[in-house]
């Protein structure tokens, strides 16, 4: 039983077609497409893939992206089906005020990283960071209750606000130092020690509330980025949203 794995972020689709619906399923094809580009997909990448026997997804970018990609999957004859956050779905707990109003994205990537860290056999708080358009810092504690969670601007989304708010700075090039002499190094360096910074102060927070200390996983496609920069211990995966998808199809198909 193929499956066909989706996340549709704010700059790009990325898509992953698996043997099954499992965490333990075999990756067969992966791709990504920039959203300007998704009305192509049918056409370019999908045309040749084999039918999916079922499809899950996750969509942040709005309810036109979501109709426009699934016009795409018409060339198969395959139910689309989309993640919205829960009070609670494989072995965790949404603490957010208004649990549906959790972006997906992160509701998926926390159940991925939850789910390696049990499959370890480990039971620890957990720091969830997604690098992205945007940057999403989350606490789960060793319950598996998602404490709560950050949200602050990406690289781009900083050095562009920057870059029309104050005269003459442009957007940079620069190199991440620790003692920046020059307004490019200062502009990249700014966004990045922010960006850890962030990280940092949740770890804090989350070893203060449980007395233990905090095991942190990052993915995004800016992590790598971020990774010479941190100041805490983390783990950088690739696909943690596609970790998360696999473990919620194993329940949903099941």
């Amino acid at each position: 039983m193929t499956f066909l794995a989706i996340d549709v972020g704010n700059t790009r689709l990325k898509w992953a077609l698996y043997d099954r619906p499992s965490p333990q399923g075999q990756l067969l094809v992966q791709g990504a497409e920039f959203l300007e580009n998704i009305d192509c997909l049918s056409e370019g990448p999908w045309a040749s893939l084999p039918k999916p026997d079922q499809m899950l997804g996750c969509v942040v970018a709005g309810d036109a992206i979501k109709r426009r990609v699934q016009e795409q999957m018409d060339i198969w004859d395959v139910t689309p089906h989309w993640v919205v956050p829960s009070v609670h779905e494989a072995g965790l707990t949404n603490g957010y005020d208004h649990p549906s109003r959790l972006g997906s994205d992160r509701w998926v990537a926390m159940i991925g990283a939850r789910h390696r860290l049990l499959a370890c056999g480990l039971l620890r708080p957990l720091v969830v960071v997604m690098v992205g358009t945007a940057v999403t810092v989350e606490a789960i504690d060793e319950h598996g209750r998602f404490l709560g969670g950050l949200i602050l601007p990406g690289h781009g989304i900083m050095l562009r606000a920057l870059e029309s708010g104050t005269a003459g700075l442009h957007v940079p090039t620069g190199d991440v130092r620790p003692f920046p002499t020059n307004t490019s190094d200062a502009l990249t360096s700014g966004g990045t020690y922010a960006i850890a910074g962030a990280c940092e102060r949740m770890v804090q927070h989350l070893r203060e509330h449980t007395g233990q200390e905090p095991l942190c996983v990052m993915t995004g496609g800016a992590g790598w980025k971020m990774a010479p920069s941190m100041s805490v211990r983390f783990e950088l995966v690739d696909n943690l949203i596609f970790d998360g998808l696999l473990t919620l199809a194993a329940l949903r198909f099941a």
